[in-house]
């Protein structure tokens, strides 16, 4: 097990990196337009992803993003997700996390990574 953590955030759509580390897909739904073969995950963790009704009322809108964290943050309280992922992150060291989003700055991954680095 290694003991420095680090979790970098890149979109599925980027090439991949040499330095990725352990790639991890985490997205409810698969990202549109992006062939599995193609994504280089090594894992899709969905379930660690904003439920349907809190990714709906998000809408990827700038302005919602800090109630949004705040949510998301609560559903992964009791997540069994959430836990497997701390144990990759754990496990690996090195950890990319892979998101479909368009906005970079603006998204769950942003929220996991900060939550994975405290």
């Amino acid at each position: 097990m290694s003991t420095t953590r680090q979790v970098h955030v890149r979109s599925v759509r980027d090439e991949p990196a040499k330095g990725d580390g352990h790639r991890v897909l985490v997205d409810r739904l698969w990202p549109r337009g992006v062939r599995k073969q193609d994504a280089a995950v090594d894992e899709w963790v969905k379930e660690v992803g904003p439920s349907t009704e809190l990714r709906t009322w998000f809408g990827h809108d700038p302005e919602r993003f800090e109630e949004f964290a705040r949510r998301y943050e609560q559903e992964l309280e009791d997540s069994d997700a959430w836990q497997h992922l701390q144990e990759v992150v754990a496990d690996h060291g090195r950890v990319t996390l892979l998101f479909g989003a368009s906005d970079r700055e603006h998204n769950q991954v942003v929220v996991l990574q900060a939550l994975l680095t405290r």
